[in-house]
């Protein structure tokens, strides 16, 4: 199929253009660049570069290349700054996708796939967390993706789309041939940071809170390889079907993994000390959340190839030890 990866030039999205181009489907990317990288984006592969926001311009985009399906990753992901900024994120998270939707039904194009998020789900009652667990966003940035979320049920009920909304744990890892990965600027995101750490590029790793109820103290979290996710996007396609489809997905290995074990896994992988700062918690950092992946798995066949925290680290390494300088470096 002709599929419009929008935010193609990101993290996510670059990687989920190279698993459609392995799969057989034609990927067509649509990327502002704000946070993408075009040479993240596979040769061959078309670059619109162009707002989501852009109704005109991307219902023109959706009708000459003939796109069958939508995949939307471009949001803004910086918890922090949501709080501090909510409107960047209420205007792209939200306003910009539905001026997307419109330009979608516009040019009759009736099926999506939404990069959603477990920040929609906030503190959680209990683990490990199901699709059908109570959703109560605690920042704006989750809010956002929740009120994607009704607006796509909304439009199934009525009939005009098709969708299946993957709600990510810690997307982590790169490419296994190591040519893109993760290269974001401010970086948030722990194991790049940590090989950061290792490698000198930042004198040390600020250890966020070492008193949770976890059994080392640090916080657990679900990290998922980033072309794990990719796949699963991928095979939701033949589920989509007529218009009324509505498919919620939580993608997580459904495995704990701690702070502190993330640093020993970049340190085995990079055979480099990490020094640590241990500071204090931050506010809304919840001590553990990790998925149920059961239903992804029993509807999709989806099945993880890298389950364990050494293999995600090892490939995010492979990524940097090749490109210390990100993507500017070429």
């Amino acid at each position: 199929m002709n599929v419009l990866v929008v935010g193609g030039a990101g993290y996510i999205g670059s990687h989920c253009v190279r698993q459609l181009c392995a799969a057989g489907h034609r990927p067509v990317v649509v990327d502002n660049l704000v946070y993408g990288h075009r040479a993240a984006v596979a040769e061959g592969v078309p670059l619109h570069v162009a707002d989501l926001g852009d109704t005109a311009a991307m219902r023109d985009i959706l009708a000459r290349e003939r796109i069958d399906i939508v995949m939307h990753f471009a949001a803004f992901c910086y918890v922090g700054e949501s709080v501090t900024d909510p409107l960047k994120y209420y205007v792209n998270n939200l306003a910009a996708t539905i001026q997307l939707l419109s330009a979608m039904l516009g040019a009759g194009v009736r099926k999506f796939v939404f990069s959603s998020t477990c920040a929609t789900f906030g503190v959680p009652e209990k683990l490990p967390i199901a699709e059908t667990a109570p959703q109560a966003p605690i920042n704006p940035y989750g809010q956002t993706k929740l009120d994607v979320e009704n607006a796509l049920r909304a439009l199934a009920r009525a009939g005009k789309i098709s969708f299946a909304a993957f709600r990510y744990f810690n997307a982590a890892g790169a490419s296994e041939d190591g040519t893109i990965g993760e290269d974001h600027d401010p970086e948030t995101h722990l194991i790049p940071l940590a090989i950061d750490a290792a490698t000198g590029k930042r004198p040390s790793l600020a250890l966020f809170g070492t008193d949770y109820p976890t059994p080392d103290g640090t916080c657990l979290r679900d990290y998922v390889h980033v072309d794990d996710l990719s796949r699963a996007h991928i095979a939701v396609f033949d589920r989509l079907g007529e218009p009324g489809a509505a498919h919620f997905f939580n993608l997580g290995t459904g495995v704990p993994t701690s702070n502190r074990e993330v640093i020993r896994a970049v340190e085995k992988a990079t055979g480099r000390r990490v020094k640590v700062v241990e500071s204090p918690r931050r506010p809304g950092d919840p001590p553990a959340l990790y998925a149920d992946p059961a239903k992804a798995m029993r509807e999709l066949a989806w099945r993880v190839r890298f389950p364990d925290i050494d293999s995600i680290v090892a490939s995010a390494w492979n990524w940097h030890r090749r490109h210390p300088g990100g993507y500017a470096a070429g």
